[in-house]
């Protein structure tokens, strides 16, 4: 999303672009990226920090931690086998 000319917001980061000689580069540290090696270096770090921040992705982990935790509670404290039987067994 472009934020003034020649700065950009790329997921979490804000980037600086230059177009040289009909070819855009990203300011990266002390020197410049093609927007290729941009994309590809950036772009599946970028993504991770989405989903990290996805509530709905978080809320569900949550909660089937939650399930895992209290299917385990249950089963240990059970009175009754919840093992599946054996075969062969009469």
């Amino acid at each position: 999303m472009r934020e003034s000319e020649g700065v950009y917001q790329f997921g979490t980061k804000r980037v600086s672009v230059k177009v040289d000689m009909d070819r855009i580069n990203i300011r990266v540290g002390g020197g410049y990226l093609s927007i290729d090696e941009f994309l590809d270096q950036y772009t599946p770090v970028e993504l991770q920090k989405l989903e990290r921040k996805d509530p709905i992705k978080r809320f569900n982990e949550k909660v089937a931690v939650q399930k895992t935790i209290v299917n385990r509670a249950v089963r240990e404290s059970s009175p009754v086998d919840l093992s599946p039987p054996r075969s062969g067994s009469p």
